[in-house]
């Protein structure tokens, strides 16, 4: 349950963490769980201490793993994502996350409308934001077309992980 899933966070919120991260997109199948995957995958690899998470915020995936094409495309990468499960987002996650990367125009103008004030605010930016500084760059939504979309998918956010794991890397 989502309720489970906050009390986890919370529980397991580790003072010594550099930052815990939480990546938005509309439905939690597809972009998210790629770029949550990602984003573990190179933090570990650093042996940053970082928690990563992901939601949406429609309701029609709710507790789905993530799309097939989403999964066959991380796997051709050497991750697996298949154990995801799609959660929403919520105005708690404020207070569970430092910072919160959306994928979209849309997904931006969601998160900003569950904000209660402008500490929220801030902590929500354009995942691309991390590679074009200021240019609010959409990750386009792969989940209604074919293979190819979410390999290019695949290649703007491992950019943008790339970037973040940098930026943590100097803490």
């Amino acid at each position: 349950s989502i309720f489970a899933q906050y009390i986890y966070i919370v529980l397991n919120n580790n003072s010594n963490r550099i930052m815990d991260i939480l990546i938005l997109c509309h439905g939690n199948i597809c972009r998210s769980p790629m770029a949550e995957g990602l984003l573990i995958s190179k933090i570990k690899a650093k042996n940053i201490d970082c928690s990563v998470d992901s939601a949406g915020f429609e309701p029609y995936h709710l507790d789905d793993a993530p799309d097939r094409r989403a999964v066959k495309t991380m796997k051709n990468h050497g991750l697996d994502i298949s154990k995801y499960r799609a959660r929403l987002f919520s105005t708690r996650d404020f207070d569970a996350f430092d910072k919160i990367y959306v994928m979209d125009d849309n997904n931006y103008r969601n998160a900003i409308d569950f904000a209660r004030n402008k500490e929220d605010d801030q902590k929500v930016d354009y995942i691309m934001n991390t590679v074009y500084k200021g240019k609010n760059v959409n990750v386009p939504d792969p989940y209604y077309g074919g293979d190819d979309g979410f390999e290019n998918v695949y290649k703007m956010l491992d950019l943008a992980c790339d970037k973040i794991v940098e930026s943590l890397s100097k803490y």
